[in-house]
């Protein structure tokens, strides 16, 4: 029975820890009769989890803020530099790293593209762009405290990648090698779960508890935040959306299904369609989607023609998901995002034509606010929330 009223005591503590250092986040600067106040915890209690907070270099005190009649009370507040994660978007034709203090602010970031590369070969570069935001990483407390990776495939609840048909990945324990290399907590993240999670936390989605956010790049994904919380399913498989048939006869996609949503919407069928005209490219330069927002941007109208026919394509599914998911809003998200100048319309108009009229009341499509830095900037903040829910632990139990 002691043993049991221990353990209920850590998991009190422990609550009380973490209510006490959210507060401290969420409203710095503020007084510890504050957070008393407003957290319902009596003055000891907050005096003890502070000096707890303050030990753990998680907060830290301020010179004394305005006084309500007595002495003038020393402020506290969060302490976001007291260490960084590392949050990494690993798309089939790029790297894009972030590292990211406590509070999700970007210190630093860095892209490579690359194309066709085998899995060693993106391992390998994965590596140098992890050693290289560490080596550039400010002093801190508590250093690198966790790495984060959005891949573009079907990940477990365990972080094993099962299927990741555009980089022709099957079954890779990325985690484990990641983990075993830098010895740091490691989170692997579908992308576009990890872009929903980003746009909540940071981005256009700040105001929503029901989004869903649409990841269109090579191929598509979907995340979900339903009533404020992010939504995996029962195996961490949902959203592969991009994969539901919108053309039953349709051509085949790398999933081995037909018809598939992103092979009509996404970047790689936009490409597609662009190398099938004979467009007036830069001498030697290939055909990506950089060059073709160019020539969008220059007035070429075959081109504009096509972002709006993928802007088309891209309403069709998402028509889909509104009729499905009932959402406050829908973030259209990563690279293709860049080109919204030329799919919002043709996107809003095939909603509005084919979304039951009562889904569409008070229904936001948004683009994203971080374009392609919304999947790093979500597995950075799991990757903090996972350092943070640890450093709530009572030492013995750590």
């Amino acid at each position: 029975m002691k043993e049991n009223r221990t353990w209920n005591h850590h998991v009190v503590k422990e609550g009380n820890k973490s209510l006490v250092l959210e507060k401290i986040k969420n409203n710095s600067p503020i007084s510890r009769a504050a957070v008393a106040s407003q957290t319902g915890l009596n003055k000891g209690t907050v005096s003890s989890l502070v000096n707890d907070l303050l030990d753990d270099h998680l907060i830290y005190e301020s010179g004394p803020g305005v006084s309500s009649g007595g002495r003038r009370p020393v402020m506290l507040l969060f302490n976001g530099s007291a260490g960084y994660s590392i949050g990494i978007d690993l798309g089939v034709n790029y790297l894009l790293g972030l590292l990211t203090d406590l509070n999700g602010n970007i210190v630093e970031k860095k892209e490579i593209f690359f194309k066709k590369l085998s899995y060693e070969e993106i391992e390998k570069k994965l590596f140098e762009m992890i050693d290289l935001l560490s080596s550039i990483a400010p002093k801190s407390p508590h250093g690198i405290i966790g790495i984060g990776v959005g891949v573009p495939g079907i990940v477990d609840t365990n972080g094993d990648i099962l299927l990741a048909p555009n980089l022709n990945w099957k079954n890779v324990n990325l985690k484990t090698v990641l983990e075993t290399r830098y010895n740091l907590p490691v989170i692997i993240e579908n992308e576009a779960n990890a872009g929903a999670y980003g746009e909540k936390q940071f981005g256009a989605g700040k105001e929503s508890d029901n989004i869903i956010y649409v990841s269109a790049g090579i191929g598509i994904g979907v995340g979900l935040i339903l009533n404020g919380s992010l939504y995996k399913g029962s195996n961490g498989f949902s959203g592969e959306i991009g994969h539901m048939t919108i053309q039953v006869d349709g051509p085949v996609c790398r999933c081995g299904n037909q018809g598939c949503w992103e092979l009509y919407a996404s970047e790689q069928a936009l490409l597609a369609k662009a190398a099938e005209l004979d467009l007036p490219l830069p001498l030697k330069e290939e055909l990506d989607l950089a060059n073709l927002i160019s020539l969008a941007e220059q007035g070429n109208q075959q081109v504009i023609g096509l972002f709006e026919q993928t802007g088309d394509y891209l309403g069709v599914g998402i028509n889909n998901i509104i009729n499905t998911f009932n959402p406050q809003q829908v973030i259209i998200g990563n690279r293709m995002a860049a080109s919204n100048r030329w799919l919002e319309e043709s996107l809003n108009k095939r909603v509005a034509k084919q979304a039951l009229w009562f889904q569409q009341n008070n229904l936001q499509i948004d683009f994203s606010e971080h374009s392609t830095l919304s999947a790093a900037l979500g597995v950075s903040a799991f990757s903090i929330e996972n350092f943070l829910s640890v450093c709530m632990q009572p030492k013995s139990f750590v």
